[in-house]
């Protein structure tokens, strides 16, 4: 630990629990926060200051800047800047602190205890500090707990309609074995997903917004954003499909005492709509309205459940044994524990459709996360209970009342006959029924194979029942009457999609979606009038199955990606169950109704392309994100354990760019060429005192790399602080990459300023091109006649051109900026335009392959050439050649050529590159070198080394004279390249190399000059490392 620094002061004393609250603080009204107040003291040393504020803490006996671990340090309750919930930086530990004896501390509130975690039950309070003077009082939101929050609000979900209405006749014709096999195997799906909501729930803190939030934080905001869209809306138009489950019930009840309001469809629509005013009403008022109403659902059911029970062990009455009731026997059990398929869904499969609705639901309590006290808890308890109990309800069910009624009954009184009467068939004869005729016929109105209402029928009352199936229906309409705007709330804040913000807004405690609320019952209300919900149900069955299918591939993804960050605190879960349950929700979607199932792929992929496309700004630390590192990892190991082939070979470009928005037509040149094909490194050497320029790397970082991302270049940024240009580069060139994904070759501009640049700057920049390729790096020089540096421009805020002189100090040394550019302003600049993002038309690319560098001169002009932009120009060669020998010479090219595959056809022998250029151009040659000479009139080398002694850019006469024929045929290529490429889009030229210690700076950058000179297209020089690039071989 860093201790403080203890200067001369008096020692002070205070009673009790202090820490660091605070590394900042201001000066407000004279005052600042850290001024003793009345009765606060310190028991402790001195205080001293750290970055304007006095600290005094106590840890665990002695005074440090240090302080304990405390769950304030890792919340993110409060916006940055909090000044009581921070810890130490970095710098304040490591670097000096200066003490100041004008301040004293205050204590931190008791809320922090000195364990450094909050008690238990104020997790609420450390959103906002409790008993500062001065601040209202909020009232506590209403938070429920795991069995009214999740348990039984699940339970009502699951259990409906089906349950009272189907499960005798799915019963009735699977038989009580393949009854509880359908049950189990939908049961299967269902606890698999409660398994993986409940440890996605358990990874970390779970805020509103349900399955939506789940699925999102987890795999990311493409597929959490369609599923969350869907399932909102599927929720809402079950609102409307339970509410008309409800109201049919209501109208055939006042058919049966023929009192129909107007007509059987139209009593749906008004039914309807007056049942789903009153849910909205309640739901409104509350939540706690809301809980209330579904508990008094919840025990309505649990009473309709009691009362059928003991209507099984009641002694039937002739009634209901003319009905197919009589009570528990052996017999009857048997008979219907086998299958009895009938009529066309009398299927495994089809009753299998026909019950699974009956088991979702499970979703209920995780879609109102926001509203329970301990979600991590509630969600995995009260799921899995729900669960429990319900799949127990379901088989207590089918196995009673296959014990109890017979699959055929008449339900006429005048059946009963004696036992063993003959012509009598079936099990019911030996009871002293005689249902064979209507058995034969298949005109039974009664049985369990026949009768709707068995339920009704066993149970001890009836109307009980009813009640039932009216609190399981109301009570599955609330529950997603308030699902569809949390979820959807949620959703809008993240704006994800367009024109949905609105609906956003939360209100009172609770942050209710009052909006959301609306919304939710204009759809419901909208989908009641049609009355006619056959065609809209397959299809909401779709979208919650999606969303289990999604849940459980969260659940799996994230566990396969091994990222430190997943750490479920609920272990009982398996990712390859979780896999299987994703499977299985898809292959049950085809099952229930393909053409449903497609149609909801397809709205899901709809919605994952628009996000794809739009690609919010968010950053949730998904699965999606630790997956695609754990495949660039395998995929980088992997590849350093292949061979390199040149078959295989890409170039890959660490580009001196400096800030790259300073560069922008190198970067686009690079970009070009390297997009979805080889690695490119944007380097900049920030030069200076490490101390002063490692903030601004930092902070510049990211700026950087987003405005590369915004002008669509696929390249990495990297800097390195260094005292001088070539050092830095240095170390780029040594240190840049990552196994076999590490530059080849190293582009750089063309330093314009060489002639009146100072004389090291151009040494180091003809020592960078030395130092490349001593470490093997191909070298790219760019020189464009308006030059590349454009941070003039950018510095004086207006539309970055071309037309701006170069202003280069340092080469590309971020020391060429006259200033700074903010950081965050980076991307929302205006791009600069240059002649690289434009259609090149039909132009050509000239490539002079002067020299055999190992094919690399003729790459990256054929890489560029398969880019749209330049697709439309001709590429020609130009070689040299003697002029007796030029058909020969230009057959062997062409050959050559061929050979490669590149598609080069136009190939020019140039039999005059050793001609005398004329006289004016080689004046003009020895007037650039004049002020580099050193004149010394030929003496002897010891005499040129003592009087070149600290300047050695300087040219000998010797060296002139040595390099004369060189230097003219830069003179006379400079006349060739003016004469053939001067309309061209774009030269590509092997430069000449300057020997190590034997050509001087100046000489070589002269070369340059002369060879790229008065030219109006953008000239690369290029020169590989003479290893080969291209083969004609395919092995």
């Amino acid at each position: 630990m860093a201790e403080l620094p203890i200067p001369d002061l008096p020692p002070a004393r205070c009673s009790g629990r202090f820490t660091i609250s605070t590394l900042l603080g201001t000066e407000e009204a004279g005052r600042g926060p850290y001024t003793p107040t009345e009765g606060s003291s310190c028991d402790s040393a001195q205080p001293t200051q750290l970055s304007s504020s006095t600290l005094c803490s106590r840890t665990f006996g002695y005074n440090t800047v240090d302080v304990v671990p405390a769950y304030e340090h890792y919340a993110n309750s409060k916006g940055v800047g909090d000044p009581r919930k921070g810890r130490p930086s970095l710098a304040d530990l490591h670097s000096i602190l200066k003490p100041d004896p004008g301040r004293l501390c205050t204590p931190v509130p008791e809320l922090q205890q000195s364990n450094g975690l909050p008690e238990a039950g104020l997790e609420a309070g450390l959103e906002e500090a409790e008993g500062e003077p001065g601040r209202d009082s909020v009232p506590e939101p209403v938070r429920f707990g795991w069995v009214k929050g999740v348990m039984i609000r699940c339970m009502l979900n699951i259990w409906g309609v089906i349950l009272y209405l189907r499960l005798p006749w799915i019963t009735a014709q699977a038989g009580i074995a393949l009854t509880w096999v359908i049950i189990l195997m939908s049961v299967t799906v269902t606890t698999i997903t409660g398994l993986s909501i409940s440890a996605i729930s358990t990874n970390g803190k779970v805020k509103s917004g349900g399955t939506y939030f789940l699925i999102s934080r987890s795999l990311g905001p493409e597929l959490g954003g369609s599923i969350g869209l869907i399932f909102a809306f599927a929720n809402a138009v079950a609102v409307a499909m339970h509410t008309v489950g409800f109201a049919e019930t209501v109208r055939d009840l006042l058919q049966e005492h023929n009192s129909l309001i107007v007509d059987p469809t139209n009593d749906i629509r008004i039914i309807g709509v007056i049942t789903v005013t009153v849910l909205l009403g309640i739901s409104l008022a509350g939540m706690e309205w809301e809980a209330k109403a579904q508990i008094l659902f919840f025990l309505v059911i649990l009473v309709s459940f009691i009362n059928y029970l003991v209507g099984t062990v009641i002694p039937a009455t002739a009634e209901k044994q003319a009905k197919g009731f009589f009570s528990y026997r052996a017999d009857i059990f048997a008979q219907n524990f086998v299958p009895n398929w009938r009529g066309p869904e009398g299927s495994f499969f089809g009753l299998f459709s026909i019950f699974f609705p009956s088991a979702t639901g499970i979703l209920a309590g995780a879609n109102i996360s926001g509203d329970l006290k301990d979600p991590a808890v509630a969600i995995p308890k009260g799921t899995l209970m729900a669960i429990f109990w319900t799949t127990v309800s379901y088989l207590v069910l089918s196995a009673t009342i296959g014990a109890c009624v017979v699959r055929d009954a008449s339900g006429s009184l005048n059946d009963s006959v004696a036992v063993g009467s003959p012509g009598c068939e079936g099990l019911a004869c030996s009871l002293g029924w005689n249902f064979t005729a209507c058995t034969q016929q298949r005109s039974c109105r009664y049985g369990l194979s026949n009768y709707y209402q068995s339920m009704s029928m066993v149970s001890g009352f009836g109307p009980l029942i009813t009640a039932g199936i009216f609190g399981a229906t109301l009570s599955s309409a609330l529950a997603c009457l308030v699902s569809a705007p949390k979820v959807f709330q949620c959703l809008c804040k993240d704006q994800l999609y367009p024109l949905i913000g609105f609906f956003g807004k939360g209100y009172g405690r609770n942050s209710e979606p009052i909006r959301g609320y609306m919304l939710t019952y204009v759809i419901a209300v909208g989908f009641i009038l049609i009355a006619e919900l056959n065609a809209i149900a397959p299809i909401i069955s779709n979208f919650f199955l999606c969303s289990y299918a999604l849940i459980n591939f969260s659940c799996f993804h994230a566990s396969i990606t091994n990222s430190p960050g997943w750490r479920p605190s609920f272990r009982y879960y398996s990712k390859w169950a979780a896999l299987f349950g994703a499977a299985v929700s898809v292959v049950i979607m085809f099952l229930l109704t393909w053409w449903a199932a497609l149609i909801a792929f397809g709205i899901v992929i709809f919605l994952l392309g628009y996000v794809l496309y739009k690609k919010p700004d968010v950053n949730w630390g998904s699965s999606m994100q630790a997956s695609s590192y754990n495949m660039a990892l395998n995929y980088s190991v992997g590849l350093s354990e292949v061979d390199e082939h040149i078959k295989n070979y890409r170039p890959q470009c660490l580009v001196l760019t400096g800030p790259p928005n300073f560069r922008p037509a190198l970067v686009d040149f690079v970009g070009t060429f390297t997009k979805n094909l080889s690695l490119m490194l944007c380097g900049n050497v920030l030069i200076g005192p490490r101390k002063q320029k490692m903030p601004e790397s930092r902070l510049m970082a990211d700026g950087h790399t987003k405005w590369l991302t915004k002008r669509k270049i696929k390249a990495f940024y990297t800097d390195v602080v260094a005292e001088d240009l070539r050092s830095g580069v240095q170390m780029l060139i040594q240190a840049a990459g990552l196994g076999k994904m590490r530059p080849n070759i190293l582009v750089l501009g063309y330093k314009r300023d060489w002639r009146t640049a100072s004389p090291q700057s151009l040494e180091d920049y003809v020592g960078i091109l030395h130092d490349a390729f001593d470490f093997k790096y191909g070298v790219c020089l760019m020189r464009m006649k308006e030059g590349l540096n454009v941070s003039r421009v950018l510095q004086a805020h207006v539309n970055p051109t071309f037309e701006a002189a170069e202003h280069p100090k340092n080469g590309t040394g971020s020391k060429a900026a006259p200033g700074t550019v903010d950081p965050t302003a980076l991307a929302s600049e205006q791009q600069a335009s240059t002649i690289f993002q434009g259609q090149q038309g039909k132009k050509t690319i000239d490539i002079y392959w002067l020299f055999d560098d190992g094919g690399l001169t003729l790459l990256i002009p054929y890489l560029l050439g398969r880019k749209k932009r330049w697709g439309k120009c001709k590429i020609r060669v130009f070689v040299g050649g003697q002029i007796n020998r030029m058909d020969e010479e230009r057959k062997a090219i062409v050959s050559l050529l061929s050979k490669f595959r590149l598609g080069f056809h136009e190939v020019h022998i140039l039999p005059d590159i050793n001609q005398k250029p004329r006289p004016e151009h080689i004046k003009r040659f020895d007037e650039l070198i004049a002020p580099f000479r050193l004149n010394d009139g030929f003496k002897d080398e010891a005499t040129v080394n003592e009087m070149r002694q600290g300047c050695p850019w300087k040219i000998s006469d010797e060296e002139v004279d040595k390099n004369r024929a060189k230097s003219l045929r830069q003179v006379r290529l400079n006349e060739i390249l003016l004469d053939y490429s001067r309309d061209a889009a774009l030269i590509a030229i092997t430069p000449p190399i300057g020997r190590k210690g034997r050509c001087p700076s100046s000489l070589y950058m002269a070369w340059l000059e002369t060879l790229s000179q008065d030219l109006r297209p953008p000239i690369i020089l290029t020169r590989g490392n003479q290893e080969n690039v291209l083969t004609f071989y395919c092995q």
